[in-house]
């Protein structure tokens, strides 16, 4: 069973309110192998939201307002949802502070990626869940 990034099962719930759809992740949905969250949403979120990027151990709008909390939060809830059914991969929207899995844009908005996770996928492979970009 997967758990995946809402926005690659074609749900507008990216910052901007699109959708990154991708065809291999809603074939994995219709076919009941893959339940989607956004856990930017569950954290509370709103969408649209302004673009956000880690910066350290905290994620920062391109305003400068902290949202970690909502961050966190977020990466929680969808975890349970990852327990709930009984997830082992995972397929995450690539880049993302929430889903970014081995590289994530490095906090000053100038497009430069470096090592690392994004909260979500950094708990689900803190819990030996498999996880992959699209």
């Amino acid at each position: 069973m997967y758990i995946v990034s809402a926005c690659l099962a074609g749900l507008c719930c990216r910052y901007d309110g699109g959708d990154n759809a991708d065809e291999r992740v809603i074939g994995l949905v219709r076919e009941g192998l893959a339940v989607p969250v956004c856990p930017e949403q569950l954290g509370g979120l709103p969408t649209p939201r302004p673009p956000c990027e880690i910066s350290g151990d905290r994620v920062m709008t391109v305003n400068g307002v902290d949202v970690s909390a909502g961050f966190l939060r977020g990466a929680q809830e969808a975890l349970k949802v990852a327990k709930m059914i009984g997830a082992d991969k995972a397929v995450l929207k690539a880049r993302s502070p929430s889903c970014g899995a081995g590289k994530v844009y490095d906090g000053t908005f100038s497009g430069r990626l470096v090592d690392g996770d994004g909260f979500f996928a950094a708990m689900l492979k803190a819990e030996g869940i498999e996880v992959e970009t699209e």
